[in-house]
């Protein structure tokens, strides 16, 4: 006689022993944080000019928007945290936008160094970019802006470079970040100014770090020296200005940065 064995129990057997599928695994948590932006300031808004670049990114993370305060509390859960031109004056009527304050600092390094992520991006003149006391929170992990500008370029990276080499990077201006060698968080550059890839808008072309990393503790942080290369017009190849670069693979490369910070870059 043959005999039957349940369902269930088999089931829960072979659950127990069967790998989680990729598809079943959990979305890590990207936060688009406006904390350190000011009401009003119309760049950059996640239904404005960053729309498509966080729905491009809902494959790959649970992505959230806030403009509340970067606490441990609320960065329990979260992967990485976005953070692009922070804000130093107030828009039109409405109060001064919020500066990194030492209590930030403290909390976003606590976060970093127990495996969280970050990726700050900075800008050029005119953008209301406020650095002095945002270098307080990046000078943390080794790395800090300055406002020394290259005009948009195409470049091309370097098939050697970690994470990105080989794809074509729509650069439409900004700053550089500087690096202590010394700092225990390993800060190190990603994309250096390639000086023999002219800008095509502007003369100014400056040398030094473009995007720099560093790896403090269990996290790991990038500083990025634009903040409209993953904006709709940029990603679309339409353009920012009278510049438009057609030939790029920004959301590839910003796709393979928001995974190396969320520490899946495999």
């Amino acid at each position: 006689m043959r005999r039957f064995i349940p369902l269930a129990p088999l089931l829960l057997v072979l659950a127990a022993i069967l790998p989680v599928s990729a598809a079943d695994e959990p979305k890590p948590v990207l936060l688009y944080s406006r904390y350190f932006n000011a009401v009003g300031e119309s760049r950059y808004l996640p239904d404005g000019t960053y729309r498509d670049v966080l729905e491009r990114l809902r494959p790959s993370f649970e992505v959230r928007v806030s403009d509340q305060p970067l606490t441990v509390a609320s960065l329990r859960d979260v992967t990485v945290v976005l953070i692009a031109n922070p804000s130093d004056k107030a828009v039109g009527n409405n109060p001064p936008p919020h500066h990194c304050s030492p209590a930030d600092v403290t909390a976003l390094d606590q976060y970093v160094r127990s495996g969280g992520g970050i990726i700050a991006m900075g800008n050029q003149e005119n953008h209301n970019l406020e650095i002095n006391d945002f270098n307080s929170l990046l000078g943390a992990f080794g790395m800090r802006f300055e406002n020394l500008y290259t005009d948009a370029k195409q470049l091309v990276i370097k098939r050697s470079a970690p994470l990105i080499g080989g794809l074509r990077w729509a650069y439409y201006t900004g700053n550089i970040v500087r690096l202590d060698p010394h700092h225990d968080a390993r800060p190190h550059v990603l994309v250096a100014n390639d000086l023999t890839q002219k800008p095509i808008g502007g003369p100014r072309d400056q040398e030094g770090a473009l995007i720099a990393v560093s790896e403090p503790g269990k996290g790991r942080v990038a500083v990025v020296t634009d903040s409209g290369w993953i904006s709709n017009d940029a990603l679309s190849g339409k353009g920012i200005g009278n510049v438009a670069i057609t030939e790029q693979d920004n959301f590839q490369i910003f796709l393979h940065l928001a995974r190396w910070a969320a520490g899946k870059e495999q």
